[in-house]
């Protein structure tokens, strides 16, 4: 049985104009820092294993402070990379929309059957990404493992685990906040999803969970 924190990196330079941040290597601003300041501070007294992270340089800026906090290794996997957003990288929808209206409609429908032009199949990402966290289990079947992702493809994942279409995670998960800490634990082919983008308090391994669900016994 392992415990995953699934974790969103800090904000980034591309969040106060809301632009799609995919495999855009967009640096953190000042507050994300500060965020993973905090994440850092809160992973330091939660017992964990091991820190993986994705290869993207927000996510690292993120994770790598809290695994020194805890006094673990680091991971870099490039299976934890966001999606590709495609055409749509960098752009806020107001762009999208006078660059490609029809094709932003389609994906405001179903974002995964009509994913952004020219971006990553969102199916395939959540494979991939799902993949990893299996691998995870599996080199730390008893440990606690804090990792550092990204909103859209956490979002993908919960929900194919959950066995929830994947068409409907802007619906189901809409929002992932920035080091917000989502538990799931896996056992086996059994999941459950313990808290989902439960935020840091002041307090050693505080948690302020915003949805706790009771999860399925291993």
């Amino acid at each position: 049985m392992t415990n995953l924190l699934l974790v969103r990196h800090g904000e980034t330079i591309w969040h106060a104009e809301n632009r799609y941040a995919g495999v855009s290597d967009v640096p953190l601003t000042a507050r994300g820092h500060a965020q993973a300041g905090r994440l850092a501070s809160w992973a330091a007294s939660t017992h964990l294993s091991v820190v993986w992270t994705s290869t993207l340089r927000r996510a690292q800026l993120t994770a790598k402070p809290c695994a020194e906090a805890a006094n673990v290794p680091l991971v870099i996997d490039p299976r934890l990379r966001e999606l590709d957003f495609g055409g749509g990288e960098g752009l806020t929808r107001a762009e999208m929309r006078g660059r490609f209206p029809d094709a932003l409609d389609a994906f405001g429908s179903d974002p995964v059957a009509h994913h952004l032009p020219g971006g990553e199949n969102p199916v395939v990402a959540a494979q991939r990404f799902t993949d990893c966290l299996y691998d995870i289990t599996s080199r730390h079947p008893h440990g606690r493992v804090l990792v550092v992702a990204h909103g859209t493809v956490i979002r993908l994942a919960l929900c194919h685990l959950l066995g929830v279409r994947l068409g409907e995670y802007r619906r189901v998960f809409p929002v992932v906040d920035n080091c917000a800490v989502s538990e799931i634990r896996l056992c086996h082919e059994t999941f459950s999803l313990l808290t989902f983008n439960a935020q840091i308090t002041p307090g050693p391994g505080s948690l302020t969970s915003q949805t706790s669900l009771p999860g399925v016994a291993c």
